[in-house]
């Protein structure tokens, strides 16, 4: 996700309008019947503005917002025992580069659920093999041979959060590491053989934000699925323009002369001008002028300024 990365943490560009955080948080928050007390973030250092943002994220869904700290990279294991004091109760662990749409209801008398998704390339992915009542029976990373196309998508449900930190930390007291890092697969695969029983739960749909291009594409997707919400601010400026819905345009925008949509994201007080732009993410204070975009991601008080060109093309000309 370079250069955006080099400013906001992953977590935090918007999807839509959201930070791809808040999304997945909201969708998580769809699927409990619980109340849901903390959310704890594990982040490095990304300044107090990022923790505020993150904290205020918690709050909008009724929740205490909490900041806790990996600052070595050792592994997903690693990562969530950074945050052992929220660990005591039930316990729904997420990696947030993900978003995810379901039309179930969290089962909480379950020892553990994992989201997966069925995937017809299972072999680049983390996978579950289960028996004939859908309980785990083994994990799997990046099988060579096919064994289950259950994808697992970095969300995982534990009903006992002490044990699940009790094993956490016997990874990292017992040293069992893989390639430098401690793994939360391990610890499944630990409490799995001393008698948890997982089972899986199945998304709708499993959106990837790892790179631009799955970000853009993941953009698309939830603009389609949000089409009934209100999703253009009743404060925008729109001049002698078209937009092609469904889009999302945040406060104080302004639209002159440009052709925006279908499948367009724009952040708050950013400027478009003599411009076409379809499937793209322009972020917050950003400026685009006498361009044509498409696939595009543009970053926070960034400007882009194509070339204004008059043509005189004769017979069977061509330009590309």
């Amino acid at each position: 996700m370079r250069p955006h990365t080099l400013t906001v943490p992953k977590p935090m560009i918007p999807v839509a309008g959201k930070p791809i955080v808040y999304r997945l948080v909201e969708g998580l928050a769809a699927v409990c019947d619980e109340k849901i007390e903390e959310i704890a973030f594990v982040i490095g250092d990304f300044g107090t503005e990022v923790e505020q943002n993150l904290i205020a994220i918690a709050e909008k869904v009724g929740a205490k917002g909490s900041i806790y700290y990996q600052k070595e990279p050792l592994g997903t294991a690693h990562a969530i025992l950074c945050a052992a004091p929220a660990l005591d109760t039930h316990v729904i662990v997420a990696f947030a580069d993900t978003l995810f749409y379901a039309d179930f209801k969290l089962d909480m008398e379950n020892d553990g659920i994992i989201w997966t998704r069925k995937i017809e390339n299972p072999s680049a992915f983390g996978v579950v093999e289960t028996d004939a009542n859908g309980i785990v029976k083994q994990f799997w990373e990046k099988p060579k041979e096919f064994v289950s196309d259950e994808a697992i998508i970095g969300i995982y449900y534990f009903r006992d959060g002490a044990y699940l930190k009790k094993e956490l930390q016997s990874l990292i007291d017992n040293k069992q590491l893989v390639n430098g890092e401690y793994q939360l697969t391990d610890a499944l695969t630990n409490m799995k053989n001393q008698g948890s029983k997982f089972k899986t739960a199945s998304v709708t749909h499993w959106l990837d934000c790892g790179n631009k291009d799955a970000t853009v594409d993941t953009n698309k997707v939830v603009l389609e699925m949000s089409k009934a919400e209100k999703l253009i601010s009743v404060d925008l400026t729109l001049e002698a323009s078209v937009i092609l819905e469904p889009c999302f345009i945040g406060k104080g925008v302004t639209i002159r002369n440009s052709v925006v949509g279908p499948y367009v994201s724009i952040g708050q007080n950013s400027t478009i001008d003599s411009s076409i732009i379809s499937n793209s993410i322009i972020m917050d204070n950003a400026r685009v002028l006498n361009a044509n975009l498409e696939g595009t991601m543009n970053g926070n008080f960034s400007v882009y300024e194509g070339r204004k060109e008059s043509l005189n093309l004769g017979d069977y000309s061509e330009v590309k």
